[in-house]
């Protein structure tokens, strides 16, 4: 091969990259709006990989392969939809009583509820404003007037809009995992033929640590926090709190976000305040933090870290990272990503690094 057929050779390689990059960052444009469904799916079929993995073996065949991951699509489906649906339900039961109690201000006004003079501090500032802005007709219907202004309608709106944009991604997201646990293992050889060409050896090991911290998020994000929802649903029953199974689930939801859950305690407190129960109050507040500080710096640091070998702050650092930057899908994508860049680091350094196979 003469000079010039390799600088031929060179300037079509060269075109195809940057073909390849325009293109690339083309379909990333156009397909941005969808990427989070993208990711989503992947997270999701990471975790239940295993799973999968187990009903494939007892049930072969492509036609079994379309089945299982139709059910598994459903099942996740349900999960969701039910607890939400469920939530919806109580919420318009609600409305009524919220209603009523509307009606009832702007015509009585409120008077200071018994609980108030109990509350262990800021009982008379709380009074006292209770008494200037709640306590007469008038001064509750200017309160309550902010409820019916034109900001309010925009807000509501804008919730229905991003409402209706969650459920388009939602579906898409279910309409990506079918596909994914159907055609799974040629999509794993298609991603380990790229990787071997991209990266080499490296490629793989990266891959099995990010699903291993993936599922390792999985188990120290929502298990966990489904567990301190169950604990909390029982003391919310104990303790006499309004609806404590809703308020238990939503609970477990919230304690899949660090701090989320202490949200929920002060609620719940509230709730209880609002029924003159000030020591079921307190005992709520002080059961939760100890649910949370034992879940949150005990069982999470070892299912999370443990499975990588990542040291507890840079699983802090990769969750609350995560969730500020990417929101919810922040939770699996940060710890995800810190638990590579430490791999990545061991192996420049010459430090231990974590066996991969394992996942």
């Amino acid at each position: 091969m003469n000079d010039e057929d390799v600088i031929r050779e060179r300037v079509r390689r060269i075109g195809r990259v940057t073909l390849a990059a325009l293109l690339g960052l083309l379909g990333l444009w156009i397909a941005s709006a969808f990427l989070p469904a993208l990711v989503w799916a992947v997270v999701i079929a990471v975790a239940i990989d295993p799973l999968r993995q187990r009903a494939v073996a007892r049930w072969p065949g492509p036609r079994a392969r379309t089945w299982l991951a139709a059910i598994g699509t459903t099942a996740l489906a349900l999960l969701v939809l039910i607890p939400l649906i469920l939530c919806i339900a109580e919420a318009a039961r609600e409305a009524h009583e919220v209603a009523t109690w509307v009606t009832v201000a702007r015509t009585h006004g409120l008077p200071v509820p018994g609980w108030v003079a109990q509350l262990p501090v800021g009982s008379h500032a709380l009074a006292g404003w209770w008494q200037e802005n709640l306590t007469t007709p008038e001064a509750a219907s200017l309160q309550l007037q902010h409820w019916r202004n034109a900001e309010w309608l925009a807000r509501t709106q804008l919730i229905g809009s991003n409402v209706l944009h969650r459920a388009v991604i939602f579906g898409f997201t279910l309409l990506t995992l079918f596909f994914l646990l159907r055609d799974r293992d040629a999509i794993l050889a298609q991603c380990h033929a790229a990787s071997d060409r991209m990266l080499g050896p490296a490629g793989e090991r990266i891959a099995l640590l990010a699903a291993l911290s993936i599922r390792g998020t999985i188990d120290g994000l929502v298990l966990v926090g489904i567990g301190e929802g169950a604990v909390m649903g029982v003391v919310y029953l104990v303790l006499g709190v309004p609806h404590p199974l809703l308020l238990g689930a939503v609970t477990a939801i919230a304690a899949m976000i660090p701090f989320g859950a202490a949200v929920m305690f002060a609620l719940a407190a509230v709730l209880l305040l609002a029924k003159s129960a000030v020591a079921g109050a307190i005992a709520v507040v002080v059961i939760g933090l100890i649910v949370v500080a034992i879940a949150d710096h005990f069982i999470r640091p070892i299912l999370i870290g443990g499975a990588t070998r990542l040291p507890f702050l840079w699983v802090l650092i990769g969750i609350l990272g995560g969730v500020e930057t990417l929101g919810l899908l922040g939770l699996f994508v940060g710890p995800a990503t810190m638990a590579v860049l430490i791999m990545l680091w061991r192996d420049f350094v010459g430090a231990p690094v974590v066996d991969a196979e394992a996942a």
